[in-house]
């Protein structure tokens, strides 16, 4: 009997283990921080623009416009946001409307610690740090020209449209 009962349970996890949803997700959390000195850095910027700001643990500085309710994007989130990017000398590199991602961890470590702090409906302005963003990378347009230059301060507006 006990045999028959440890077959019956054997077969039941590896058919119910055969069944289970895989959501093809494997971004985790992010705590990755910025050096001390891009953060000197970046508050530099900061107070030189009279821009008040907080402080993330992590190095980034936000400033939360509108919490937003409902759902938090975690990093295996699909979201949809309205955003605009910009360098701190004011060229804007970027913009959208109802941009969707299909996963917040796919993106930049500056949007995964940032967009988590404000929830569907929230408006965040993100001062992120070169190592959160491009790093020593370049940013190109379409065309091969430089819209971000390597080790660059970059600065988002977001509206975190939708979460799923």
């Amino acid at each position: 009997m006990r045999k028959l009962l440890l077959c019956v349970l054997a077969s039941s996890f590896f058919f119910n283990s055969c069944f289970k949803k895989d959501s093809g997700c494997s971004y985790g959390n992010d705590n990755s921080s910025a050096p001390v000195s891009e953060q000197t850095q970046l508050k530099n910027y900061l107070d030189s623009a009279n821009i008040k700001a907080t402080l993330d643990w992590r190095g980034f500085y936000y400033s939360i416009s509108n919490d937003g309710s409902g759902d938090t994007a975690k990093p295996c989130s699909q979201i949809t946001v309205s955003y605009k990017g910009w360098l701190p000398s004011g060229k804007v590199f970027d913009q959208q409307s109802n941009a969707v991602f299909t996963s917040l961890g796919s993106l930049i470590d500056g949007w995964r610690q940032g967009i988590p702090l404000i929830k569907k409906g929230g408006e965040i302005k993100l001062y992120i740090p070169p190592s959160l963003g491009y790093g020593s990378k370049s940013l190109t347009d379409n065309s091969g020209s430089t819209v971000v230059p390597p080790n660059s301060i970059i600065i988002f507006d977001i509206s975190l449209i939708n979460v799923q």
